[in-house]
């Protein structure tokens, strides 16, 4: 008898310690998010959405990413891995490989094909380049593969990345207006995928067009409708309402990308892969990934002054708190655990700057690398660059070697050069990156966002607020607060409420969910973790 009682006194303690992980992690990025955005659309946000992430959650106001270059691909990896590119190696969204000497694509994979109705390019994708494991990763070896991991965006790298390694699976967006994966994950994609792509969800979309959410006079915070800093939406003039079907007709499928329902297609299929794949159903952790793309591809096109960018913020809103909803009754509300941030920020468009009267341009990469060319020329007596992308220059060794060159001499003499430039601020040599102590603040980005078998001969910091972009719309990169100041809310099971104000980096979030799971690390990790949600008082 006695035997018994200590028997069931074991299994409840083991059943109280299972239960005290979240049956389902949800990872959300917001693709290109600022955190002003949080407080600039406040008065017009429901209370259900941000809102209540906010006021239930605990908010870190004061986060960065601490490298260069703050693009999509490093900044997926960074949070799931919790370290840099210089240890992760995602060096960019697409980069010159200086030891393989050919352009190359954050999740490119030669060895696999495209499973589902898309493109045969579109799915030629895995995490093969991803050098270090992320927090997913580490769940599926905790749980012996037990977890569930998937990884759902309008992006390739926006579902690949996060998944990891060992993913079940990673779906992502074709211009076909279905969801697709590759060979990496499986022969074929799970039937409730493609009775989700056969419904064509995202016609009804498209077929409803974009008007205003709510009256044009909520959207006070931004700019006119059609102003001059916007871009063209598909060749169409930036003023609402936008005919999306006739954009459908006259291009495909990925129209929908550029809109803000491209953020409500992923938020339905996350929740058909919850249903379908019984994520949060049992007592083992799963983790779900899940990354909202219009936000950048509007961002880009339309600038973060557009009325087209708050509306969009305004729809997202209303898509966090309908999910939000969902999770409740599908997962339950003390089961589940979800963190939001963003991939990287956003600069503000230059032309408006200019505008008033912030001395200030925009970079044109031709010209900048047409000078370049020149400038070589003309004190050597050949053309040493090979590539100039992702604010990395690199020289080919072969004319080099052709002309008797030191390479150390033609690094000074193309450092010289560079500071003539007006749009430059630094310009540091590989070996000057490499010796980085810390002391020099910006050195200390470009060093942690540096992979020395694929990064350039020589790495350009361009001055706060030069942006190599078009007069319209925006982009991002620099280790500037504009680019790398994100927001950041845990929420669910285990999250008191508050906020801090520290300043926190992008790669403790991983670190921390691990010790929140009682996970090993990811194995790139510095492991500096968020303790203020540790903490239980």
């Amino acid at each position: 008898m006695k035997k018994l009682v200590v028997l069931f006194v074991l299994v409840g303690i083991l059943n109280s310690h299972a239960q005290q992980k979240p049956k389902l992690v949800i990872g959300i990025v917001v693709d290109q998010m600022k955190t002003e955005y949080l407080y600039r659309f406040s008065d017009d946000f429901s209370e259900n959405g941000f809102k209540r992430l906010m006021a239930n959650g605990y908010t870190f106001q004061n986060t960065h990413y601490n490298y260069m270059p703050t693009y999509t691909g490093p900044g997926h990896a960074s949070i799931f891995t919790g370290t840099t590119p210089a240890v992760h190696g995602i060096v960019g969204n697409e980069w010159f490989n200086k030891s393989l000497q050919t352009e190359m694509y954050c999740t490119d994979d030669a060895n696999v094909v495209t499973i589902g109705d898309g493109t045969e390019s579109e799915g030629k994708m895995s995490p093969k380049n991803l050098q270090t494991t992320t927090i997913t990763d580490e769940l599926k070896l905790a749980t012996n593969f037990k977890s569930k991991v998937i990884g759902i965006s309008l992006k390739d790298r926006g579902a690949i990345l996060p998944a990891g390694h060992f993913a079940d699976w990673a779906f992502w967006y074709s211009k076909t207006g279905a969801f697709i994966s590759s060979t990496f994950y499986g022969k074929e994609l799970p039937t409730w995928v493609t009775s989700f792509n056969n419904e064509k969800n995202y016609l009804p979309y498209l077929e409803k067009g974009w008007s205003l959410l709510k009256d044009k006079s909520v959207y006070n915070e931004s700019l006119n409708d059609n102003n001059p800093y916007e871009g063209k939406l598909y060749k169409k003039t930036p003023f609402f309402p936008y005919n999306m079907k006739e954009m459908y007709e006259n291009n495909d499928a990925g129209v929908l990308r550029a809109s803000p329902f491209g953020n409500n297609l992923v938020a339905d299929f996350a929740k058909r892969a919850i249903e379908k794949e019984g994520l949060g159903k049992d007592n083992v952790t799963d983790f779900l990934t899940m990354s909202f793309s219009s936000t950048d591809y509007i961002g880009h096109i339309l600038g973060p002054r557009s009325i087209e960018l708050q509306d969009t913020y305004l729809r997202l809103d209303e898509t966090i708190a309908d999910f939000l909803n969902y999770l409740d009754k599908s997962v339950g509300k003390d089961n589940y655990l979800l963190f939001l941030t963003a991939d990287h920020a956003g600069a503000e468009n230059v032309t408006y700057l200019k505008d008033n009267k912030y001395d200030v341009d925009n970079i044109n990469t031709k010209k900048f690398e047409k000078d370049l060319s020149e400038f070589s020329v003309k004190t050597f007596g050949v053309d040493v660059v090979k590539n100039y992308s992702n604010f990395n220059l690199f020289f080919d060794r072969d004319s080099l070697t052709k002309k008797s060159l030191k390479l150390d001499a033609v690094k000074q003499a193309f450092k010289t050069f560079l500071y003539t430039q007006k749009f430059i601020k630094r310009v540091y040599t590989e070996e000057e990156i490499l010796a980085s102590s810390g002391a020099d603040y910006f050195l200390n980005f470009i060093a942690k966002g540096y992979d020395p078998t694929q990064n350039g001969d020589i790495v350009i910091l361009e001055k706060p607020g030069y942006i190599e972009y078009a007069t319209t719309g925006t982009t991002h990169g620099t280790p500037y607060t504009y680019d790398t100041h994100v927001p950041l809310i845990f929420y669910g099971k285990g999250i008191k409420k508050g906020e801090s104000f520290d300043k926190k980096d992008i790669t403790q979030i991983a670190p921390t969910l691990s010790q929140l799971l009682r996970i090993t690390y990811p194995n790139g990790t510095e492991a500096l973790l968020l303790e203020e949600i540790l903490k239980k008082n």
